[in-house]
């Protein structure tokens, strides 16, 4: 019952669910109180809705905003408290009392002063808003950037502002509880004092050397910037928070090119989101300013994602422009007809190049360059495998199966994910197992959002798993190094306190402009928290038993290292497989619609060498025996040749690979730019040259905005 309430609530935990009640019934209680008349459980009631208030706003909770929907918001909930508490005088008689006329004229002034509050905070806010907002770029040199205002003064600033009133409510009760009224009129004072204060305290920050420059001054400081640093390859990426993963994937990839990187992002929720790195990243939400910026040296801009705002950086005719994508795999994303805007459209190996000649989507063969998958270089193969725990009292091998599926998408197709119809079959499966086997379960983090169905497999899968892990754990023939667990756990907490202490100084900045102005990654720092993570990883999967299910969430530990840790996988049609398959380990793949093992194979490349599952999940026993015993793998031979197809050969590497890809691209921007054609070699041609060949280059005009009313809209 409490799980359902849960879900229909929208609420995260039963003490958020239990702290909503108490709001929504402490008011009708608290006016029936008023109405009694008792001073002692008014106070006592009111003492309730405050805190439950309070908890609510701190947690974020859903319910929030669907009070103010539904003309509950937070200034009404205040307000009905205020009015239960005349009423509450009133019923005691004291309505021709001072202290009456004081109590209404207080909240009538105290309401009064919420309008030049939220003016000035919505200003201050709005001033200091910049056009364009910036990581690892020195603009601090150029502009004046003043602090932000203390956290402490906007930080859930309304809430902070109406809570004053407790002085007032307090001090008007013990009035009306002890018959003096010197106590009420101190709360008075007290209420009305602060608000006046906190209004006069947020003036300054609103004028004069308190706010940022002008955005003229900012957009002319960045386009200086980038004259001195002549960026030659952009990642350019648009999209919603929840997909910051994927211009994330390839944050490391720039960092490793052999040109001048830059990462060009859209909205700010990404910035906020974006990975850590050393990268200069310019954020700039509007279409007219990013057509205004001076990128004339960029020779090659990759795009990681198909959405409209790639028009905005599509139509600069001085650099290539290239599809790089956030996954390779069999779905139908991987070849989008718009996909032919680009100049090319770089796959990991053949598959890539195969999957759009048989699409027939207008992305013409020889614009396709296989670069390989960089990413992948964590990934570790087979023979390079831990050598895993020891789960059982008799000392053998308790092998990992990662079970991983991909997110219901938005088209509904039954086939996108095996989590609702599948899912559970395959885990209760696993987890029954004999021999047994340990069950990794790492969903999808966009799993649940478009589904209701998905959200709850996931939850029915994630009840499963943690309850198969509390009775493995009562079970005499698993053991576990108790010792060495707490040693894992102790080096967790240093781990985990190190680097909150390296993220300290960027999680204290105090908003937009002030982290553009000191957003410099300090590249010692950066290197540490590398090192850090990946310690951080290795201690994690020794901090439990090794035989423990376990479900995987957020953004540690990565897929990668779940990859590492697992003998084999199930998963779904998506990069994922295409990714696993770098590790050369089994891996089974759920033919969800139902379309038969025949057509579900000759549809998809990536299950060529998988064990291929119907929905009872009843072919996983093909998939353990190849776990437990390596030379009972009939498809071992098949992975091998699926894997240089997929995703190209081992040499040379891919990052090298996709760096002569962009050198090439780049010569080839810069002979068209200049009317001719590039020479065969010209991959190695004079860096002197190529410098000449850029500086040839004409900046970019001026666009207005009337003239780019269509783009934008587009």
């Amino acid at each position: 019952m409490i799980t359902i309430a849960l879900r229909v609530a929208r609420v995260g935990s039963a003490a958020e669910l239990a702290a909503a009640a108490l709001l929504i019934l402490g008011l009708p209680a608290l006016m029936l109180a008023a109405l009694v008349p008792s001073v002692p459980a008014f106070a006592a009631l009111a003492a309730v809705t405050y805190l439950a208030d309070h908890y609510l706003h701190r947690r974020g909770s859903y319910l929030i905003s669907r009070l103010s929907k539904v003309r509950a918001g937070l200034s009404i909930r205040f307000l009905i408290r205020q009015l239960l508490l005349v009423l509450l005088l009133a019923r005691l008689s004291l309505s021709g009392d001072l202290i009456f006329y004081g109590a209404i004229a207080c909240f009538i002034a105290f309401f009064g002063l919420q309008a030049p509050h939220g003016a000035l905070v919505t200003l201050i806010r709005n001033r200091r808003r910049m056009p364009v907002a910036t990581r690892n770029i020195d603009l601090g040199s150029r502009i004046r950037i003043p602090d932000a205002p203390p956290r402490v003064l906007l930080h859930r600033s309304a809430e902070k502002i109406l809570h004053l009133d407790l002085f007032a409510l307090a001090g008007i009760l013990l009035s009306a509880e002890l018959g003096s009224a010197v106590a009420g009129f101190t709360g008075i004072g007290l209420t009305f004092g602060l608000g006046c204060l906190y209004v006069l305290v947020l003036m300054p920050y609103v004028r004069g050397r308190r706010i940022p420059p002008r955005p003229d001054a900012v957009l002319a400081a960045v386009d200086d910037w980038l004259a001195g640093h002549r960026p030659e390859t952009v990642l350019y990426f648009s999209g919603s928070k929840d997909s910051a993963y994927q211009v994330n994937m390839w944050l490391e990839t720039m960092e490793r090119l052999d040109t001048r990187p830059l990462v060009l992002l859209r909205e700010r929720a990404i910035l906020r989101s974006l990975a850590p790195t050393t990268v200069p990243v310019v954020c700039v939400p509007g279409g007219v300013h990013l057509m205004n910026l001076d990128l004339s040296t960029v020779r090659v801009a990759l795009y990681a994602a198909n959405v409209g705002k790639n028009i905005h950086l599509l139509r600069v005719p001085t650099m290539k422009h290239v599809f790089i994508g956030h996954g390779d795999s069999d779905k139908l994303a991987s070849v989008n007809p718009y996909s032919k805007v680009y100049d090319e459209v770089w796959t990991a190996g053949r598959a890539g190049r195969d999957r759009y000649a048989v699409a027939d989507v207008g992305v013409r063969d020889e614009d396709i360059v296989e670069v390989g998958r960089p990413q992948l270089a964590p990934v570790r193969s087979r023979p390079d495998a831990p050598a895993g725990p020891r789960g059982s009292a008799s000392g053998d091998r308790c092998p990992t199966v990662l079970y991983a599926p991909t997110w219901e998408g938005w088209d509904g197709n039954p086939g996108n994910t095996s989590i609702v119809l599948a899912g559970e079959n395959i885990v209760r499966r696993l987890i029954a197992a004999d021999p047994p086997v340990r069950v990794l379960y790492k969903p999808h983090p966009f799993t649940g959002n478009v589904s209701k169905e998905a959200g709850a497999a996931h939850r029915r899968i994630t009840a499963l798993v943690e309850k198969a892990a509390a009775e493995r754990a009562d079970d005499p023939r698993f053991t576990a190094d108790g010792d060495a667990m707490d040693e894992a756990r102790a080096e967790l907490a240093r781990i985990e306190a190190r680097l909150a202490e390296l993220a300290g100084p960027h999680r204290a900045k105090g908003d937009e402009a002030e982290a553009t102005r000191d957003g410099i990654t300090d590249v010692h720092r950066h290197e540490e928290t590398a090192r850090l993570r990946a310690e951080w990883n290795d201690a994690y999967w020794r901090s439990f038993p090794p035989h423990e299910h376990r479900v995987v969430t957020g953004a540690q530990p990565r897929l990668y290292d779940c990859f590492n840790v697992s003998d084999a996988m199930v998963s779904d049609i998506s990069s994922v497989v295409s990714d696993f398959i770098a590790s050369g380990k089994p891996y089974a793949v759920t033919d969800s619609a139902g379309v038969g093992a025949e057509e579900f194979e000759r549809q998809n490349t990536a299950v060529r060498a998988a064990v291929i599952l119907s929905n009872d999940a009843a072919g996983l026993g093909g998939l353990l025996d190849a776990v437990r015993d390596p030379s009972a793998d009939p498809l071992a031979d098949a992975r091998t040749e699926l894997k240089r197809y997929l995703l190209g050969p081992d040499e040379p590497k891919s990052i090298d690979r996709f760096n002569a890809a962009v050198a090439d691209l780049a010569l080839r921007a810069d002979a068209r730019n200049l009317g001719r054609q590039p020479r065969p070699g010209a991959a190695n041609a004079d860096p002197a040259e190529t410098a000449e060949l850029a500086d040839a280059v004409p900046s970019q005009r001026t666009v207005t905005a009337e003239e780019t009313d269509g783009v934008i809209a587009g």
